[in-house]
Order: C-alpha cells, then structure tokens, then sequence
C-alpha cells in the first residue's frame, strides 16, 4: 500500500514543477513580444527614413551617417554592461531607443534592394530564426559548446567586416555572409537555451522584466543579423 505522505509529496512536487513551467512559459512569451515590437519598431523607422529623401540626404549624404551607422554599437555596449544597474523602466527605453537607431542605420536595405526580395528574405529569415529557436529551447543536448564556437566566428566576421571596409572585396563579403549565416542561426539556438536557463521562479518583476529584455536584445541582434546576411545573399539589388 502506498504511503500517503509519498502521494501528497508527489502532489506537491508536480504543481510546484507546473508553476514553475507556466512561469516558464509567460516568461518566455515577454521576451519573444519585447524582441517582436523591437523588429516592428525598427522596421516601421527603416521604412518611413527610405520613404523620405529629405531624411536620406540628410544622414546618408553627411557625416551623421558615420553616427547613425555607429550608434548602435554604443548602444549595445552600453545595454551589455550597464544594464544589471538599470530599473526596468530605463532598460526598456534603451531597447526601443536602440530599436528605432537600428531602423535609422537599416534605412538603406529599402534603398539598394527590391522590396519584393526584402519581403521574401524577411520570411526566411523568419522561418529559420523560428525553427532554430524551438530547437534551443526544447533540446536536451548542452548548446554551450556550439555557442563558443559560433562565438569565436563571430568576431572572425566582425574582423573581417572592418577588414573588408578597406578592400570592398566581392569575394571576401560573400564568403563573410555564408559564414554569418551559419553563425548567427547557430547563435540563435545557443541564445534561446541561455534565456531559458536565465529564468528563476522566484525572480522579482523588476529582475523578470529586465532578464526578459536583456534576452529579447540578445535574439533581436540575432534576427537581424541574420537577416542582413541573408539578404547580401539572396536579396535582388535595384
């Protein structure tokens, strides 16, 4: 016969294990709507720059270029190491300041590609990022390995990126795209393990909400990096 105290520990262990697999759940959906409304945000920007030339002669036909195109930079940087002493409030100003930044260096993609390729690149995009996501948050396997890898590719790309500034080699931004994609969809798998791992059923709302950012931030330069390597690939240039 079994004991009744088993039974009522057993009752107790898989609610708790249940609460903690809602709370699972509700976090995760945060960070997948912060790092949607991120990449709205930074599409509407994009759009509505390239839809002005007067905006367009006034970042790209001046040295404000040089900012638009570093601040993002800063931005990340700044959110990376800064962003444990932020109030939630303050982190998430920053994600959307740099959102719509990104939407301002972003402009130029409605510019030198059809808009029938950026639409058809999106959706891959979208479809890999979303594949390789679901795979990181509902494998076994430790993606830790594979992340340090994908790691060390990335500053290869980032390298060899300031490298090719210099050169404009065709060849050398060809390659640098067919390893950024492998990189980034590598990275997206390895990142959306890392967010889930992050949660902790008895975070405060302060601490959920900027974890939750900071996991958004992290997928959002994901998505996008994907994207802009995918669409040197196989976006069809004006």
């Amino acid at each position: 016969m079994a004991n009744p105290l088993d039974r009522r520990y057993m009752t107790q262990a898989g609610a708790a294990a249940a609460d903690i697999d809602v709370g699972l759940r509700e976090y995760m959906l945060k960070v997948y709507n912060y790092m949607t409304g991120g990449l709205v945000l930074t599409g509407v920007v994009a759009y509505l720059v390239a839809s002005s030339p007067a905006l367009l002669r006034a970042i790209y036909g001046t040295p404000l270029q040089w900012v638009v195109m570093l601040a993002p930079i800063g931005f990340a940087m700044l959110f990376g190491f800064r962003i444990q002493a932020m109030k939630a409030s303050t982190a998430q100003l920053l994600y959307w300041a740099f959102a719509a930044v990104m939407g301002l260096s972003l402009a130029y993609i409605f510019i030198a590609f059809t808009g029938a390729s950026v639409a058809r690149v999106f959706f891959i995009t979208a479809g890999t990022f979303a594949g390789m996501s679901l795979y990181g948050y509902t494998t076994k396997r430790d993606l830790s390995g594979m992340g340090s890898f994908m790691f060390m590719g990335l500053i290869g790309i980032v390298l060899a990126s300031l490298v090719n500034m210099f050169l404009a080699s065709s060849g050398l931004q060809f390659a640098i795209s067919v390893i950024g994609v492998i990189v980034f969809t590598g990275l997206t798998a390895w990142d959306t393990q890392r967010i889930k791992e992050m949660y902790a059923a008895g975070d405060t709302a302060e601490i959920g909400t900027k974890k939750a950012i900071m996991g958004a931030f992290q997928l959002y330069l994901d998505f996008i990096n994907l994207f802009v390597m995918l669409l040197q690939l196989m976006g069809n240039r004006r």
